[in-house]
């Protein structure tokens, strides 16, 4: 009888310890991204897991979070404001991951990538010497499309990786290169400073930093003669009916706008798409039609972002911008000057003319001066993303104090 006593006390405390650690449990720990809403960062990077041994940086006591790939390309997947169950800011390409090899980019997603340019001009990276500059012919090259970059510090909040390169330009050249990369997740009150704001309590915040080296480890200078790269910083966000592209820019006065930005990367971005002041670009920004844009280093601020409206999702970036600096032309021709390039860019996703797209998807995206840089110099490049989500009058706040404009006159520019 007194055993009986005995097993029947331990059958139920143990019973009741079982069900005390399952209450303890967190939804959604079982790692099965069908656990998760398609759009959370739980069902991201349980979907990246599949394919990666990704890293997860994350802020001291905070839920926000953010997925680092050294596997493709060094890249920042995508982050979060509210833990695994929290929207996921960046956008990942899931069909990417078991297609083909593409002979010309693999599209894997990532709201921050490293990329080196120019993509066009004379001194392009992504056309053979000679080649006609026509999508047939364009590649990317393999360090920064399909190439692992190697981990070469770690901790809980920053992850540092490093790529060496050999790389052809379109005059011939080689080039011999390393780039380091750092990427640091940033608690709030870091992001406050960095940002000059104050933010309300209730808005949910995610922010890191990404410091971007790039070496010349050949045996001779970058000039005009032999070409030299840049770094190119492109962020992959989603899309939706009521997202605008805000673009801060030094006061146009009278200068014509041609003269500010260019609008036909890809053709002339239709009007009822793209609208200006004499400070601020709008640019609808809801992956329906293909069309890019650039701000000239002279009339560039260091900061641009979105609004998405349906989402309550405020983005910002900021990076380095040097006014008197070159800046490579990217442009697919050869006819156009050099240095006559972009310093902040900004894309819409949209069909091609056969009727397939890639995304849909939007970037921001920031581009370093070119490096003309002896054996062993180096050139750094910064840029930080910052995603705010939460009341409109919060994020009001913040968009009156960094664009110069409050979330009403973005949401009218449409």
């Amino acid at each position: 009888m007194i055993k009986k006593l005995i097993y029947s006390t331990l059958f139920i405390t143990t019973m009741i310890a079982s069900c005390n650690n399952a209450a303890k449990k967190q939804p959604n720990e079982d790692n099965n991204e069908n656990t998760y809403k398609e759009g959370t960062f739980g069902y991201d990077l349980n979907f990246l897991k599949q394919h990666d041994s990704v890293v997860v940086l994350q802020a001291a006591d905070e839920n926000s979070k953010v997925i680092v790939s050294p596997k493709y390309q060094a890249k920042v997947f995508t982050s979060t404001a509210e833990g695994n169950e929290g929207y996921s800011f960046g956008w990942v390409n899931y069909k990417a991951f078991s297609g083909q090899v593409d002979a010309h980019m693999n599209a894997f997603g990532g709201e921050n990538r490293l990329w080196l340019g120019p993509e066009g001009g004379k001194f392009s990276l992504y056309f053979e010497p000679g080649a006609e500059m026509v999508f047939d012919n364009w590649k990317t090259p393999a360090p920064i499309d399909t190439e692992a970059w190697k981990v070469t510090n770690q901790s809980s909040d920053a992850i540092s990786l490093q790529k060496e390169m050999k790389l052809t330009n379109y005059k011939g050249t080689e080039m011999q290169l390393l780039v380091d990369r750092i990427i640091k997740i940033l608690d709030k009150q870091q992001i406050q400073t960095n940002l000059g704001v104050t933010v309300d309590t209730s808005i949910k915040v995610v922010g890191y930093q990404t410091s971007n080296v790039l070496i010349n480890k050949g045996p001779f200078e970058w000039t005009d003669s032999t070409g030299m790269p840049c770094m190119w910083i492109l962020d992959m966000f989603k899309p939706t009916p009521a997202t605008v592209i805000v673009v801060p820019f030094k006061d146009a006065g009278t200068e014509p706008f041609n003269k500010v930005a260019t609008t036909n990367y890809f053709g002339e971005i239709p009007g009822n798409r793209i609208k200006h002041t004499n400070e601020v670009l709008y640019f609808k920004a809801d992956g329906k039609s293909r069309g890019k844009l650039g701000i000239t280093p002279g009339k560039a601020k260091p900061l641009a972002g979105s609004y998405d409206a349906q989402s309550k999702v405020l983005t910002i970036t900021m990076f380095d911008v040097d006014p008197g600096a070159k800046y490579l032309n990217q442009e697919w021709n050869t006819t156009k000057p050099s240095f006559s390039g972009d310093a902040v860019n900004a894309y819409n996703d949209g069909p091609l003319a056969d009727g397939t797209q890639m995304g849909p998807f939007y970037e921001i995206e920031s581009v370093s001066p070119a490096a003309f840089l002896k054996p062993n110099e180096s050139l750094s490049h910064k840029h930080a993303v910052y995603h705010f989500t939460g009341n409109e009058q919060g994020l009001d706040v913040i968009a009156k104090k960094l664009f110069g404009v409050g979330l009403e006159e973005i949401k009218k520019a449409f």
